[in-house]
């Protein structure tokens, strides 16, 4: 069990080093990113007789991935940070989790669904960090497999939307354990390298001096992105905005997907081909 009388802070990011801080950062008590994947996993595949074989790549405190085995599916959770998947592991006993990076994970299985949810694709802030992952997601796939990611819209941010994000420092506070934790996050865009950057300061009683932690996402356009996952032998099914677990309005089954890619969320159901056909 996980002990902690106060926040770990010798690490690049407080939030995933305080996983319970995290979810209350970032609640989903409806499981709307469960839902989203199992609804579109019913949208895009056969039924599966014996349920599905999921990995969920990035899945930090394990939620969706629990959520995901309550229904039947046999799920892998991967994710390279220790705390969280210590806290996954306590929490979602029915799920195998495992601590590995997404460019060169290893596992000695093939799944019927791989997920990348909140923007964990875009930590691959270069060229050959995303051709890696992409061609793990294809090794662990069986022909036929599906691949759903949510991720930044990078159309949107890189063609002038996001003013209200953009515009200077966002504050928040939130509560754990009796403590108010708050951030004073900055975004801004560095072209050069196609990157969301982001400075978060926190400050929280007892603290002596701010904390201070960057962090930054891989900007992806959409015909990029299509591309790309031609390249590494996958067919688009599905290339959406609305709607997403972080849209509003939230996902709902059965939804009408949004094609126009206006909006700050980008949605993908990719099928993995028989054979990777390079171009």
């Amino acid at each position: 069990m996980i002990e902690e009388t106060g926040p770990v802070v010798d690490s690049a990011n407080l939030l995933t080093d305080n996983p319970e801080l995290y979810e209350t950062q970032f609640p989903d008590p409806e499981h709307l990113a469960g839902r989203f994947v199992a609804d579109l996993v019913d949208r895009y595949a056969p039924p599966a007789a014996a349920g599905w074989r999921l990995l969920d790549v990035g899945c930090g405190t394990g939620r969706d991935a629990g959520y995901l085995a309550g229904l039947g599916w046999a799920v892998t959770g991967l994710d390279i940070s220790p705390r969280m998947l210590a806290y996954a592991r306590q929490r979602h006993p029915g799920v195998r989790f495992v601590e590995a990076d997404l460019r060169d994970f290893a596992l000695p299985a093939r799944f019927d669904v791989v997920t990348c949810l909140d923007s964990a694709l875009l930590y691959c802030h270069g060229n050959a960090d995303l051709t890696a992952f992409l061609d793990r997601c294809h090794a662990h796939l069986r022909p036929g497999g599906l691949l759903v990611a949510e991720m930044r819209n990078g159309a949107y941010f890189l063609g002038g939307g996001g003013a209200e994000l953009l515009d200077g420092v966002r504050t928040r506070t939130v509560r754990w354990r009796g403590t108010p934790y708050t951030s004073h996050t900055l975004l801004w865009i560095d072209h050069a390298e196609q990157l969301l950057r982001r400075r978060r300061t926190w400050t929280w009683p007892g603290c002596p001096d701010p904390l201070v932690q960057t962090s930054a996402w891989r900007l992806l356009f959409p015909m990029e992105l299509r591309h790309r996952l031609d390249t590494a032998g996958f067919d688009v099914l599905a290339l959406f905005d609305t709607p997403g677990p972080r849209t509003d309005p939230p996902w709902r089954a059965d939804a009408a997907l949004g094609g126009g890619l206006t909006g700050d969320r980008l949605h993908l159901v990719a099928r993995r081909r028989a054979e990777n056909i390079p171009c």
